[in-house]
């Protein structure tokens, strides 16, 4: 971990554009040029089909913590339909074990996109929200149960479990952090979890996240200044702005989508909405530029706002120039 003064700027490995080997190699030399730890959100399909990949985000995180020294974080994953949250409960704790204090969980309501793919019914937003937190309730209790070595079991609105416990667990559990978008679930998070995810957009849309999530946090009688935040960043850095801009067009066009994408069940379908993406469409919500002071000024407002820990995804395939610029003239002028 960084010194208490550095900021923790990680880097975000997208398991739906990139090899997991090439994962590996990115993140290691990520962590050579000053970037600490890594988290990998969990994708059966890539947004659009040019990204190309879609690897277990398990099996990555096993192997980046044998190759890497940072944090490792699901950022995030759905213990919601393709996975009951037992299942994602036994992953993380294991994770956990392997990689003492590295691991932290983060969890979501998840995408049509991936989690169709099971068949099940896709319910509205309410209910996906309603589910994450109950899957919550599981996770947390296996945890326990592991701990404590005794069996729990579970019998709610959307789970079953039956009486088991964790067998193979860390010293302390995993950090459970809750990805939230909106204000209901930001706030919810602040009672129940450990910590929040989100991704960056302006700033007079994530302070208000922040706040509903400190309210539920007082609510609970709970310290919201100990509590983890945590920003997912994309941006598009190249040599000049027209590289970069062509970057985000092609490779990242959902910076430009100004519509919500949980309901999209295929790449095919989203790649025809993506060519409606226009140049303009970026402006406030993602920085595409070829100057490093343009991305860390933008950086560091969130640094400003209160997140712990951000980790940052450029859409350009040159990954390795990018990390090297950020490296030396974006991160050690960052500060806290």
């Amino acid at each position: 971990m960084p010194p208490a003064n550095t900021p923790h700027i990680g880097y975000a490995a997208m398991l739906e554009r990139f090899h997991p080997t090439e994962i590996l190699e990115l993140a290691q030399l990520a962590e050579t040029h000053g970037f600490t730890g890594v988290m990998a959100a969990d994708h059966f399909q890539p947004w659009v089909p040019a990204q190309g990949q879609a690897s277990f985000v398990w099996n990555v995180l096993s192997a980046l913590g044998q190759v890497t020294k940072g944090d490792l974080g699901t950022g995030v994953t759905a213990p919601t339909f393709r996975s009951h949250p037992a299942l994602t409960a036994q992953a993380s704790a294991t994770l956990a074990a392997m990689y003492p204090g590295r691991h932290w969980l983060g969890v979501g309501s998840g995408e049509a996109l991936n989690e169709h793919v099971v068949g099940q019914y896709w319910p509205e937003a309410p209910e996906r929200i309603n589910r994450m937190f109950e899957a919550v309730e599981i996770i947390k209790k296996l945890f326990a149960s592991g701990l404590a070595g005794k069996d729990v079991r579970h019998d709610g609105q959307y789970y079953k479990l039956e009486s088991t416990r964790l067998w193979t667990m860390p010293a302390a559990a995993p950090e459970i952090l809750v990805a939230a978008s909106g204000p209901v679930a930001a706030k919810r998070a602040g009672r129940t979890v450990d910590g929040l995810i989100t991704e960056a957009a302006p700033v007079d849309k994530i302070a208000p996240l922040l706040q509903r999530f400190a309210e539920g946090a007082r609510e609970a009688g709970r310290d919201a200044s100990t509590m983890t935040r945590v920003l997912r960043l994309h941006l598009s850095w190249a040599p000049t702005d027209e590289e970069a801009l062509r970057n985000a067009l092609t490779e990242w066009p959902n910076g430009g989508m100004r519509f919500g994408k949980s309901d999209i069940r295929s790449p095919f379908e989203l790649e025809q909405l993506a060519r409606m993406v226009r140049p303009e469409d970026f402006e406030g919500r993602m920085v595409v530029s070829a100057d490093p002071d343009a991305h860390r000024k933008h950086i560091q407002q969130f640094l400003d706002l209160g997140f712990d820990r951000i980790y940052l995804h450029n859409a350009g395939r040159n990954q390795r120039e990018w990390l090297e610029v950020f490296g030396r003239d974006v991160l050690p002028k960052l500060v806290r």
